[in-house]
């Protein structure tokens, strides 16, 4: 149990750390869909501990959320990247219009 809960703590951190560093979005979603892996991992670990199948529902739900974040997500960078012809963060404008 020990070794699952370490690797999401370190999915997590990578996850997190490419998320602050990198400001391209593409990268950045994929950074937050490792951080959610990571808790995905957590919960299920958990829930083999307890003998409860509670922390499974949870990484459904949580898996269902991402696939839907992921289809929104793109296809806003797809229609930036469209009118904008950039889709970097650093951009501060990029969403006023």
């Amino acid at each position: 149990m020990t070794l699952y809960l370490v690797l999401a703590t370190v999915l997590f951190v990578i996850g997190a750390t490419t998320v602050l560093v990198r400001r391209g979005a593409i990268i950045m979603f994929m950074g937050i869909e490792l951080m959610l892996n990571a808790a995905n991992l957590a919960f299920v670990a958990f829930a083999r501990q307890n003998g409860d199948v509670g922390g499974q529902v949870i990484a459904f739900f949580v898996m269902v959320v991402a696939a839907a974040e992921v289809v929104v997500g793109l296809a806003i960078i797809v229609a930036l990247f469209r009118a904008r012809r950039t889709v970097s963060a650093d951009d501060e404008n990029l969403l006023r219009h």
